[in-house]
């Protein structure tokens, strides 16, 4: 339909956006640079393709939607639009789409999603979802959504106004398949049946697209502090000078390491603590991300990655309390440690009481402007492990506890716990943790314990994806509707080697086990979580000895060793998506030990050592290829932690699970998860 003279304002994401024209002076509209339009609904049948998005949804979870185009009158001309109608069955979560296909469109040009909408004047929902879809670059089986929330939508005619920048689940504006309006049963509140009138749906380009989730923070200060030291090579050998110690030599004498299980865990557990107390700032007590060693640990190309993750921080302060089991460090020695932790997160920069997700180590500026929740759960874990651990320190963990709510990052509408937060956007990131069986599911049930977010969130959690989602690995078998605490779960199980299993979602170590370093899954939920931890851990020994013909095993996310940087490994029939094989990670093969107590855990463990040159001064290194034995020879941070968490509830009687289940948020919430099965 031909554009009308006048504008209206448009709300998106809570923000009121677009602009006012009138001949009284109010605000005049922004000079639009171009105009593409997508569909003015005024082509004859069957140039342009519509469909929907919801094929894959079990049935029960598909709302009813249709459309057609009808004469209509936007204002003095008259044309075209699309009507839309939709129902929700009550008794059902539901949601329906609405999808204009695009082909291949390149929109690297426009920085502005523009539409006219009207609902029903016999009802309609108030609030809907627009977005766009195209594949992901790295995984085209997959699609990546960018989308925003239109609300306050009423019965006369609205201009909406988007800016691309606030659908940050796109960062690159090619090669877009489809747009779609999306409606869900829970944010149609009362209004179960309606629809909507929709026209000129077009991409703008205004000249201001705005900041973008690919925006860095300049540490300024750390800028000037590198200059002043003469530049990035002296500048990273102060760093060096500011940790508290670095190592001698490249590998530990493989003839000194003991033969015998315990004896070697115990050594394991005293080395790897030298190397967490060593990589540590000497000034502010935060553990470096992570240091890369040459041939020779002495070396000017031997580097350290002087800035930390708030994940770094949360175990770290977890393997302070793991030595103080083990004996590696007094109680006092413990507490002078973890204090002086506490004095600089008092310190940091935060919002909405939560950190940043990286700072730099030497000045303290934040180096990210995104708020993760899965990183900041896991520092609540921590602080909940150490106020467990000493009352002395307890209220000022409880301080920073109790400053953020984990509401922040909860969508009420997916039941999901976002990503995270860009504060420069602002808005939420697109993408949720929807999958059960990963790491992040210790933050959901930290935020349960804590009263920030329902009961309903945990169950509402995909545990397999229905048989009609086709991309993943394997359909799941059994797929039932279970009822448990009075929550419908839709779930089935896969099967690889005659073990069944809920899958994670790249079948690595770190996402089965992680949450266990703290949790006593296979204690508290011993039918579906903790027999979950124990049937990955068998398919990881079991798929690289009899499938990879790997002498060691542990597949997950490490450095690889070839020198191509960061990987994502795994064992593919563990997970959904199922990542690729490749190196073998340590710290992945230490997190088994908390989940199967047999000795062919740290048999593992000794087989790594012996075979490679993959054990230093500090413990392990990150990864080594089996097939080559190319090792890469980075201590990380993170991973370190874990190593010594793993040793001290192996060695410890389970003392930091013991320890985080004796905490109020986790006494609060383990009844909930010990009443599921996942295989009856």
């Amino acid at each position: 339909m031909r554009r009308a003279n006048w504008w209206v304002v448009g709300v998106v994401c809570g923000l009121t956006i677009g602009w006012v024209a009138s001949g009284d002076g109010r605000v005049a509209a922004p000079k639009v640079l171009k105009r593409l339009v997508l569909d003015d609904f005024e082509a004859p049948a069957g140039v342009r393709s519509y469909g929907t998005l919801d094929e894959t949804l079990p049935p029960s979870s598909r709302g009813h939607i249709e459309w057609q185009p009808e004469r209509c009158r936007r204002s003095a001309a008259d044309g075209h639009c699309m009507h839309i109608r939709y129902a929700f069955d009550p008794e059902h979560a539901q949601h329906v789409s609405f999808r204009i296909d695009l082909g291949d469109l390149d929109a690297s040009r426009y920085d502005h999603l523009e539409l006219w909408i009207r609902g029903d004047a016999d009802g309609h929902s108030p609030a809907l979802k627009v977005g766009f879809r195209r594949p992901k670059p790295d995984l085209p089986r997959l699609m990546q959504d960018g989308t925003a929330v239109v609300t306050d939508i009423g019965d006369r005619w609205r201009r909406v106004v988007v800016p691309l920048n606030h659908m940050p689940g796109i960062s690159d504006w090619k090669h877009l398949r489809s747009f779609f309006i999306s409606l869900e049963s829970r944010r149609a509140g009362t209004a179960l049946r309606g629809g909507y009138m929709l026209d000129d749906i077009a991409l703008l380009t205004l000249g201001g697209p705005g900041p973008t989730v690919a925006d860095e923070v300049v540490p300024r200060r750390k800028r000037a502090w590198e200059a002043a030291a003469g530049g990035a090579v002296a500048a990273n050998r102060l760093a060096r000078e500011r940790l508290e110690g670095w190592p001698q030599r490249l590998l530990a004498d493989k003839s000194t390491l003991p033969t015998s299980d315990r004896q070697f865990l115990e050594r394991l557990a005293r080395d790897t603590w030298q190397g967490v107390t060593a990589l540590t700032d000497r000034e502010n007590a935060l553990p470096v991300d992570h240091v890369v060693l040459s041939k020779s640990p002495a070396a000017a190309d031997s580097r350290v990655g002087d800035y930390t993750n708030i994940t770094n921080v949360g175990l770290h302060l977890i393997a302070v309390v793991a030595a103080q089991e083990l004996g590696l460090v007094s109680a006092d020695g413990a507490k002078s440690r973890l204090a002086r932790v506490l004095d600089t997160l008092e310190r940091l920069e935060t919002h909405q009481g939560f950190f940043f997700n990286y700072y730099d180590t030497i000045t303290l500026e934040r180096t990210s402007n995104f708020i993760s929740f899965v990183d900041s759960s896991w520092l609540t874990a921590g602080l909940m492990v150490v106020r467990s651990s000493f009352p002395e320190l307890r209220s000022r963990c409880t301080r920073l506890i109790d400053r953020g709510s984990y509401r922040f990052f909860y969508d009420d509408v997916a039941q999901q716990m976002s990503h995270g937060y860009y504060v420069n956007v602002p808005t939420r990131s697109e993408y949720h943790y929807g999958v059960l069986y990963t790491e992040p599911r210790l933050g959901s049930l930290i935020a349960i314990g804590k009263g920030d977010v329902p009961e309903d969130h945990w169950f509402a959690l995909v545990r397999t994806y229905p048989p009609q989602a086709q991309w993943q690995t394997q359909p799941p078998l059994d797929w039932k509707t279970r009822t448990v605490r009075g929550h419908a779960i839709d779930s089935g199980t896969y099967e690889w080697g005659g073990l069944r299993y809920v899958p994670s979602w790249g079948g690595s170590m770190f996402e089965a086990l992680m949450p266990a370093l703290v949790l006593d899954e296979p204690r508290y939920a011993p039918k579906s979580l903790g027999r979950n931890d124990q049937t990955h851990a068998e398919v990881q020994r079991r798929y690289a000895t009899d499938v990879l013909g790997y002498p060691v095993w542990g597949l997950s996310p490490c450095v690889n060793p070839s020198g191509k940087g960061y990987g994502e490994y795994g064992v593919k029939v563990l997970g959904s998506l199922g990542y690729g094989s490749g190196a073998v990670a340590p710290y992945a093969a230490a997190l088994a030990l908390g989940v199967l107590s047999d000795a062919g855990t740290a048999a593992n463990l000794r087989e790594l050592a012996s075979r490679y040159d993959v054990y230093g001064e500090y413990g392990f290194y990150d990864s080594v290829d089996p097939a080559s034995g190319q090792v890469a020879y980075q201590y990380l941070a993170l991973d370190q932690s874990m190593i010594l968490i793993s040793l001290a509830n192996r060695l410890k009687d389970h003392a930091i699970q013991r320890r985080f289940a004796a905490d109020p948020i986790a006494a609060d919430v383990l009844p909930m998860i010990g009443e599921e099965d996942f295989f009856d």
